[in-house]
């Protein structure tokens, strides 16, 4: 069996692969994926819910979204992007990002790589909710109150993206709002 990838499918966004016995998908015209870590002077987090036709279920996530993935923006800058991302989806602007690091979303599933960006000195100047076709809702919650927020919107019937806890260690803190001494 041949080491190289072959092309099993192509759809607009996804490419199903084949290498060796190896079974993923790619992202198709996208250089980046960014999520983003948004925590207010307040010490909130900015969250967003809205519906997943995969698992058929709302989630609640952390903002995100792709870079270079449209005409216009193919060679857009990651923070840029995560910028343009996060006040499309929650209204909100970053005066400083940084990126905190870089993972795979599902190695075992996919080679999308996703960077997680600390946004901070938010000000809010829109309404987010997403763009044509989206339709999210933005909560902004306390630190200290995370955790009962999320078991809330578990037990609404919504899922919990797990990237939330992988941000806020990654920013430095606990879903119970104490800081800690740096994002490792």
């Amino acid at each position: 069996m041949s080491d190289e990838p072959r092309v099993v499918a192509e759809g607009r966004f996804l490419r199903f692969v084949k290498r060796g016995h190896w079974e993923y998908v790619e992202r198709v015209n996208v250089r980046d994926v960014a999520v983003l870590v948004p925590v207010t002077e307040n010490a909130e987090i900015v969250l967003v819910e809205q519906y997943r036709i995969p698992v058929q279920a709302a989630m609640v996530e952390l903002p995100a979204g792709l870079v270079g993935d449209e005409e216009g923006v193919r060679n857009e800058d990651l923070l840029d992007a995560a910028n343009r991302e996060l006040e499309e989806e929650t209204g909100f602007r970053a005066g400083r990002l940084t990126v905190l690091a870089r993972a795979p979303s599902s190695g075992g599933m996919t080679s999308e790589v996703i960077s997680f960006v600390a946004a901070e000195a938010l000000a809010r100047v829109g309404p987010g909710g997403g763009v044509d076709g989206e339709d999210i809702t933005v909560h902004v919650v306390p630190l200290a109150e995370v955790r009962r927020f999320l078991r809330e919107r578990e037990l609404a019937g919504c899922l919990i993206d797990p990237k939330i806890f992988a941000g806020l260690y990654l920013v430095g803190r606990n879903p119970g709002g104490r800081t800690r001494s740096g994002p490792y």
